[in-house]
């Protein structure tokens, strides 16, 4: 599967313990993520991921572009709920893709843990 690693600021280390947490399920699947957040993951675990740019400087568009694509699988998005995003419109318009294209979306830690729980057990496949 194809799969994307977002995260907000405050979520980046909640997604780089997600990341050490799955890295067995994570490492057999293509990995992509927005700039920091990708860094980061890739620092703290060794895991390939193709990097687009920092979200607000327009990764959050090339991930939706890819969703748009249909080059995605999966979307991890860790969001932060409590603090306003300058760039609120691309996260939007990436949620509305998710929904628009019907690619799986988990937006927090427990919904994450969920589908790479489902992954590992092979119960959750591409559905193409």
């Amino acid at each position: 599967m194809r799969i994307a690693l977002i995260a907000h600021d405050k979520k980046k280390n909640d997604m780089i313990g997600l990341a050490i947490k799955y890295m067995d399920v994570l490492r057999e699947h293509e990995l992509f993520a927005t700039g920091t957040t990708g860094t980061l993951v890739m620092g703290e675990t060794g895991l390939t991921i193709h990097r687009m740019k920092s979200g607000p400087l327009g990764g959050d568009q090339q991930i939706g572009s890819m969703i748009a694509d249909g080059k995605l699988d999966l979307i991890l998005f860790l969001r932060d709920p409590l603090t306003a995003q300058p760039h609120e419109p691309d996260v939007s318009a990436l949620l509305r893709l998710c929904d628009v294209k019907d690619i799986p979306l988990a937006t927090n830690i427990h919904s994450c843990e969920i589908m790479l729980r489902a992954l590992k057990n092979g119960i959750f496949e591409n559905l193409d």
